[in-house]
């Protein structure tokens, strides 16, 4: 995150020495206080204003919405007493808020601060850049768009604790929707109180879940969490402290862990596939899809489909986990990943239920793209550029590709460039078109394929390879239909959209992203979830 969903992943340089693996940290002691690392820098506390990894992590693990995310990755009962069916064809959620639930300065949690903050974030004003999330709740788009005041978005406080929210079609996902950061309530006290400095730094804020922030004053590279007084359930908050730094290279934080100083490192690059055997080590399964985005538009080389397919079916996806990622991920053959969640009609995990059956077969990768050469009128060498971000693994995968593609496929009917420039450059890139293949990827907003599958769409802004095919975009269509309230019409769509993506290969997909950490022993109770930010509030330590 910053919210905008390009897959990023991290580059170290493979002259590192890595140090040898280590045992246990020694941040515990008998007080129950843990040291977390955080990859970024927190910019800011206010949702309205900011979407960043490291603030939602912050603000997950202080503050509290309509629900949590439970270990199954579920929503269950956070502000809101349970989790609720909706009214109205699917189209109205009235969520009624326990009466118990205070802010960090005593006051109550109601649901004008829902209200009040949901409009506030919607509002093209905010800057957070995530205010498509609220789309689908009535009037987001028109309010985004600057054709409607923010007032009239379809959420309402009823009375103190019951809050209605409107929507202009049935959102099935729209539960799990709620789990997220970008929907958490703002006290309207604070808000009066701070006013722009809301949110600007930790004493400028307050909190209504189990911690509060503790020493952060828009600059500092390590704050922490303190136990919340005030929180409903505290006494389920076993720890007293989590002590936040930021660490941005994974072998500092390798030898951070290794001298005691984290609980939990985060490790990447050769940096994570040199611990791969460590006595610590602990692979978390994200919902986070690497491929190779194809330029699908009229008149460039790959919008013929079968030269397309040929790019996806050349590629040995197991020898790239294996030789190039080494990090534990795992290969894939679908847009979305799996891990995310089950269709709950066939009782399967959704991104393997759709998996393609054949997605690596050399003969007829070639057969394919020579027909559609044939088809295009192109004659050989085929000069396809591959754009990338210039970390380390960035520049080595696409190295793969390029030896992949032109072993494969023949030199004599494919010629690949790989370009791998600066983050900027290379998003510049990404948003003009300007490339025959963009290594990018997805992460998921909530645990539903409609998080991945829309962005594929006509007119979407993230369909940077301007794919535009006939019977996906009906079945993206029929997602957002009264018929969507139907869980069998719903799902059904869902898997006939990947189905269709398979089939017409606007992507490569590459591999599921598996991230390595090195976690002390003695750490229990984590929740760490495939989607979302990580839960550490009723962890403790043994």
């Amino acid at each position: 995150m910053n919210r905008k969903k390009w897959l990023s992943i991290a580059g170290v340089s493979a002259s590192m020495i890595l140090l040898a693996a280590c045992g246990n940290s020694k941040t515990s002691s008998s007080k129950q206080q843990i040291t977390l690392m955080q990859q970024a820098d927190l910019t800011s506390l206010d949702t309205s204003n900011a979407a960043e990894m490291t603030q939602w992590t912050v603000l997950t693990n202080s503050m509290e919405g309509i629900y949590r995310s439970n270990s199954k990755n579920e929503p269950a009962p956070g502000i809101a007493t349970k989790v609720v069916k909706p009214t109205n064809g699917g189209k109205t959620y009235t969520f009624h808020l326990r009466k118990n639930a205070k802010w960090s300065n005593g006051s109550s949690v109601t649901a004008k601060d829902f209200e009040n903050a949901w409009k506030r974030s919607v509002s093209p004003k905010a800057k957070s850049g995530y205010n498509y999330i609220f789309s689908g709740i009535k009037n987001a788009d028109q309010i985004t768009a600057g054709k409607k005041s923010y007032k009239t978005l379809g959420v309402k406080a009823v009375n103190k604790y019951t809050l209605r929210v409107d929507l202009e079609h049935p959102m099935p996902y729209f539960n799990k929707m709620m789990t997220m950061a970008a929907f958490l309530p703002q006290s309207q006290d604070a808000i009066k109180k701070f006013g722009n400095t809301y949110g600007t730094s930790s004493a400028k804020m307050y909190y209504d879940g189990p911690f509060t922030v503790k020493g952060w004053t828009g600059s500092e590279e390590s704050w922490k969490l303190s136990k919340n007084s005030r929180y409903y359930d505290k006494k389920a908050i076993k720890l007293s402290t989590i002590n936040m730094k930021v660490v941005k290279d994974p072998n500092t934080a390798h030898n951070m862990f290794s001298e005691g100083k984290l609980d939990d490192a985060v490790l990447t690059g050769v940096t994570a596939m040199g611990v791969q055997k460590n006595k610590n080590l602990k692979h978390v399964q994200k919902a986070n899809s690497a491929y190779l985005m194809l330029n699908t538009a009229s008149g460039q080389p790959l919008n013929n489909v079968k030269m397309r397919q040929a790019l996806s079916l050349a590629v040995n996806r197991e020898r790239l986990v294996k030789k190039i990622v080494a990090d534990g991920s795992t290969p894939s053959s679908t847009m979305v990943s799996t891990n995310l969640t089950t269709d709950p009609t066939t009782g399967k995990d959704f991104g393997t239920e759709t998996s393609q059956k054949e997605s690596f077969n050399v003969t007829k990768a070639k057969k394919l793209w020579k027909q559609g050469m044939q088809e295009s009128g192109l004659k050989g060498p085929v000069k396809i550029t591959i754009v990338g971000p210039d970390t380390t693994n960035y520049k080595e995968l696409a190295q793969f590709l390029q030896g992949e593609y032109q072993q494969e496929l023949g030199t004599n009917n494919i010629k690949v460039n790989a370009s791998n420039l600066p983050s900027k450059a290379a998003v510049e890139k990404q948003s003009a078109g300007d490339f025959d293949g963009y290594q990018t990827g997805w992460v998921a907003d909530f645990g539903d394929p409609i998080s991945y599958l829309t962005i594929m769409e006509k007119g979407n802004p993230q369909n940077y390879g301007k794919y535009n095919d006939a019977k996906f975009n009906q079945y993206a269509k029929n997602l957002t239909s009264t018929k969507a309230s139907s869980t069998s019409y719903y799902w059904k769509n869902l898997r006939a959209a990947e189905k269709r993506l398979n089939e017409t290969a606007p992507i490569v997909p590459l591999y599921n992203n598996v991230e390595s950490h090195l976690v002390n022993h003695k750490l229990k109770g984590v929740l760490y979830h495939s989607v979302g930010e990580y839960d550490y509030t009723r962890a403790y330590l043994k």
